[in-house]
């Protein structure tokens, strides 16, 4: 699934989202409302990620999202 795809069907994935990134405050997720790289940001500056861990984890959950 791409990014396109997601922030289609944003509503119904933002729990897996939110199951799989629990640091992630309702704050965090009304500011990222689908888009990736409001998510990278904040898995960055939530979890200490590298930008390449966030494109991993981003690109892991992407595909576990078809």
């Amino acid at each position: 699934m791409n990014w396109d795809q997601i922030e289609g069907k944003w509503a119904q994935l933002k729990g897996s989202a939110k199951e799989k990134w629990g640091k992630l405050t309702d704050d965090d997720w009304k500011v990222i409302e689908g888009k990736r790289d409001q998510l990278a940001g904040r898995l960055q500056e939530r979890y200490g990620y590298t930008k390449e861990q966030v494109e991993q984890e981003l690109k892991d959950w992407e595909e576990q999202s078809k």
